[in-house]
């Protein structure tokens, strides 16, 4: 297993968690004597992208991008029929 000093995990930090998720676990040091270990999480530790997870349980308008448009002329710019 890799070791690397506090210097170099924290000039290296991206690299060494990309290698860490790979599989490639690695001990920081400091002056030689190991400190920590870096391991990747287990996969269902992981979030899972959520992207979508409303589908089908909300409803959007159709005129969604001009909903209260004139109110917030009003407040932005002072102009509308209010």
């Amino acid at each position: 297993m890799k070791t690397v000093n506090i210097h170099e995990a924290k000039t290296q930090l991206s690299r060494l968690i990309a290698s860490a998720v790979a599989g490639e676990p690695f001990i920081i040091a400091k002056a030689g004597k190991p400190l920590v270990k870096v391991e990747a999480l287990p996969e269902e530790n992981q979030r899972a992208n959520r992207t979508g997870f409303l589908k089908d349980q909300i409803e959007v308008p159709d005129d969604f991008d001009t909903m209260g448009a004139e109110e917030i002329a009003v407040l932005f710019e002072g102009q509308g029929t209010r």
